[in-house]
């Protein structure tokens, strides 16, 4: 069994600086991840979406899941993820990064084969960049331990634990504008993403 079967889409969060919930973008006619399905089940078998709302992924083919320690933002869908991956390592994006590279993920999982870690996540400067990353079950206790705590960023567990960094000189052989790490925050930079990055029709407004 591999070891890095699991991927995971964090759908949840409040998108008040988009004004409405960012997983309900539709793009020629899909909802956003439906335009990723395709990508992550090339190299991944086992694909959930963490949501506050799982009833609007049925039929997607993949598992909608729901934080077990609500209320922490991203490190709580991460928590999550981990927890209910069917492998030892789980790799995670946000629902508003609208790029996806399968020479990246590819890159990561080598690295993590010739040196495992708890985690592997790029950097850019001291600046961290904790998606399009792994995570495997062995990061759970410090992530818990600090979720139980109240504290709900991911920046502390990872100096807790033995985290693999990609440095920037690396990442940009991939993404040398730094796209894959872009985050749509407003609906003009979504629109924009969207016409630059994945070139596949019109941005609809459910």
């Amino acid at each position: 069994m591999s070891i890095f079967k699991s991927a995971a889409l964090l759908a949840g969060g409040k998108s008040s600086r988009m004004g409405f919930n960012k997983q309900m973008f539709h793009v020629a006619g899909e909802r956003l991840f439906e335009t990723f399905l395709p990508t992550l089940t090339k190299r991944f078998d086992d694909v959930m979406i963490v949501t506050t709302q799982p009833e609007i992924y049925e039929g997607m083919g993949v598992r909608a899941i729901s934080d077990i320690i609500p209320g922490y933002g991203p490190l709580s869908g991460i928590h999550a993820a981990i927890c209910e991956a069917e492998c030892e390592y789980v790799y995670i994006i946000a629902c508003d990064m609208p790029e996806i590279n399968l020479a990246y993920i590819d890159y990561m999982v080598g690295k993590l084969t010739a040196s495992p870690a708890d985690a592997c996540i790029t950097k850019k400067g001291d600046w961290i960049e904790p998606f399009h990353g792994f995570y495997s079950k062995r990061a759970l206790p410090a992530i818990e331990s600090d979720l139980l705590a109240g504290i709900g960023t991911i920046y502390q567990p990872l100096q807790k634990i033995n985290t693999l960094y990609i440095s920037e000189m690396e990442a940009r052989r991939f993404t040398p504008d730094w796209s894959l790490f872009h985050n749509l925050n407003t609906l003009e930079e979504y629109k924009s993403s969207i016409k630059n990055l994945i070139q596949i029709g019109e941005v609809m407004n459910p």
